[in-house]
């Protein structure tokens, strides 16, 4: 039977294929460059195979040959996937070849234009200063150490300026120290009376009295012996002791009017100034509570006198006296 024409687009009941196709007796298609094999073919390659696989030999050599296969093809694909890594390593290997062959050529290019051009000169500073560094670098030490040790004694001269300034600071305040026993005399006092004011002040700092104590003890001296160092007339043992006056009161003598018969001490501390206003301190020290006192109720508690409201009278002034000396 004739094969029918089949058109380019349109074929009756013939599915199209990529390759041209042609339709056997049977009327199934076949290909233009291959011919189906026959039954009858079929047969007789199976009756010829069929006896060689048959032994055992065969096989075991069918079996190796696949194994074979397979190990390729395992090759094959671990060597594809290794591909990649191999392909960026050779990508940067030719990328850093590529730059250094670019760096070789810019550096015979440059050589190129240094050997042509006037430039030759201006290029031979440029590679000399590689050896001038080492030159210069001994240089600059040198220079170094001379200078330093100038700047290390300077500083030994300032250290000692400033050591002599504070021991003349130091001179200076222990000689004004002794300034307040010649302070001028205020709140209507002579200068005998400013004096022995400026003892009882002395005294009472070097023992630590505060301000406020200081104060009660000028307002007394002021009340008792207004402010002179008295003898008494009744104590004639008394007036054997530098004194400013007299007095007449029981056997009361010095500063504060202190008597010997009631335990104050001697007759000879008690016409001396510094030690009459020490027993002063000390009795008002033993007053509990004398600092929130009055000024005259301080002063009272410690001299029990006849007339306690007197040392009220003394207060400004006492306070004036005390501000002048301390």
């Amino acid at each position: 039977m004739p094969p029918r024409d089949i058109g380019k687009h349109r074929h009756d009941g013939i599915r199209p294929t990529s390759r041209s196709v042609e339709v056997t007796s049977d009327g199934q298609p076949a290909g233009r460059h291959r011919r189906e094999i026959e039954p009858k073919e079929l047969s007789k390659l199976r009756g010829w195979l069929q006896p060689i696989f048959a032994t055992p030999a065969a096989r075991i050599g069918l079996v190796a040959g696949l194994a074979c296969c397979l190990g390729l093809a395992a090759a094959v694909e671990t060597r594809d996937a290794n591909q990649p890594a191999r392909a960026i390593t050779s990508v940067a290997a030719a990328e850093q070849a590529a730059a250094r062959a670019a760096a070789e050529r810019s550096l015979a290019e440059t050589q190129q234009r240094a050997s042509r051009s006037d430039a030759r000169d201006v290029l031979t500073p440029t590679e000399t200063p590689a050896p001038t560094p080492s030159a210069t670098t001994p240089t600059t030490p040198a220079a170094t150490p001379t200078k330093s040790p100038t700047r290390k004694q300077t500083p030994r001269k300032t250290t000692t300026k400033k050591a002599t300034a504070p021991a003349k600071t130091a001179t200076a305040t222990a000689t004004a120290k002794p300034k307040p026993t010649v302070v001028a005399p205020v709140a209507g006092l002579t200068q005998a009376q400013m004096n022995n004011a400026a003892t009882i002040v002395k005294t009472g700092v070097n023992m630590g009295i505060p301000e406020r104590g200081l104060i009660v003890a000028i307002a007394t001296a002021m009340q008792e012996s207004n402010l002179y160092n008295l003898a008494n007339t009744g104590l004639p043992e008394s007036l054997n002791y530098p004194n400013e006056g007299t007095g007449y009161d029981h056997d009361s003598v010095g500063l504060f009017q202190q008597r010997t018969s009631t335990g104050w001490g001697t007759v000879e501390e008690l016409m001396t100034p510094a030690i009459s206003a020490s027993k002063f301190f000390a009795a008002l020290q033993q007053v509990f509570g004398w600092q929130n006192m009055s000024i005259a109720g301080a002063a009272q508690a410690v001299q029990v006198s006849a007339f306690p409201d007197a040392y009220a009278q003394h207060e400004g002034a006492a306070t004036t006296v005390v501000e002048a000396l301390i």
